[in-house]
């Protein structure tokens, strides 16, 4: 029987997950489909803030109380996380869960800009430097009280690879996880092709300005086009600098692409922190990471070796 694609749409951790593999009948597809599935949906009750029974939760509650012991699985995606705070100066941080929601909600109308002042005082409790590692017993403690861990900076990146690891043990030899946006991509299409990935245009979010003929590689993308709020005529991105508590200015969307889902959903965000010539700097200096920016004006920037069709 000849092989073919077949997809799921699904939503999970909050984002719509479509699930693509080659396989030789609906049945088998439909059974890995389902394995796929429960896995995502472990690593989001690992990850919730929504339960209070989760590893995240409870870190959080004794933040400034005590160390907390945790799975070997969640210890090492903390180390990792505090590795990414590291490699960005702290453009990417975990506890971000701590800036006080009163300053930006972006489900409500926001009417004005808080000043400079205030938002550096809601920052205040951000610093992955305060994220205790004890290797030897796998704790996590967060020295400060009303420190708070999150993990949508790169969850769905996370779960993505961890799906798709998955797939290539069970024998599925092709494959997308694309989680809203922030996809991961194993072996060729049914034709025997490599996968053809669109990259958004900010603009116009449900089109592609170019694409990308890529396998064994993922993409994800950050950009003011997802969630904003609209100020005085000017639009203000969602991502917010964990240094000032002010929506980051100047970029429309940063497109990274690596070898890890991972990895590329967490250096995003960072890169529009950091800003276009800093961000590209970083990124050039780490062969296995790629980026394409779009700042405000429409301009497009690229790190080496990025080849646009």
């Amino acid at each position: 029987m000849v092989a073919a694609e077949y997809s799921r749409s699904v939503k999970l951790m909050g984002n719509n997950f479509t699930i693509t593999l080659v396989a030789k009948d609906n049945t088998l597809a439909q059974k890995q489909m389902d394995i796929a599935v429960a896995e995502i949906r472990r690593i989001e009750a690992l990850f919730t803030t929504y339960s209070n029974e989760s590893e995240t939760a409870l870190i959080n509650k004794n933040a400034g109380i005590k160390p907390v012991l945790v799975c070997k699985e969640m210890y090492s995606i903390i180390e990792r996380c505090a590795g990414i705070s590291n490699i960005t100066q702290g453009a990417f941080d975990i506890t971000y869960g701590s800036l006080d929601k009163s300053l930006w909600n972006f489900d409500k109308t926001i009417t004005e800009l808080p000043s400079a002042s205030v938002a550096l005082k809601m920052v205040h409790l951000i610093n992955y430097k305060n994220i205790i590692l004890d290797k030897k017993n796998t704790s996590i403690y967060l020295k400060e009280k009303g420190m708070r861990i999150g993990f949508g900076g790169i969850g769905k990146g996370y779960a993505a690879e961890m799906a798709k690891k998955l797939m290539i043990e069970n024998n599925i030899k092709g494959g997308i996880i694309n989680a809203s946006g922030d996809l991961t991509t194993w072996g060729l299409q049914a034709n025997d092709k490599p996968w053809t990935i669109g990259i958004a245009d900010p603009n116009l979010p449900a089109s592609a300005f170019s694409y990308l003929n890529i396998s064994d590689m993922a993409i994800a993308t950050s950009g003011t086009y997802e969630k904003y709020a609209m100020i005085n005529g000017k639009k203000y991105s969602h991502t917010i600098n964990p240094r000032t508590g002010l929506p980051v200015q100047g970029i429309k969307s940063v497109t990274v692409i690596s070898n890890n889902a991972e990895l590329a959903d967490a250096m995003a965000t960072p890169i529009a922190v950091m800003g276009i010539e800093a961000g590209l700097y970083m990124i050039n200096q780490l062969p296995a990471l790629h980026c394409i920016i779009i700042d405000d004006n429409n301009k497009i920037f690229t790190s080496n070796k990025i080849n646009l069709s």
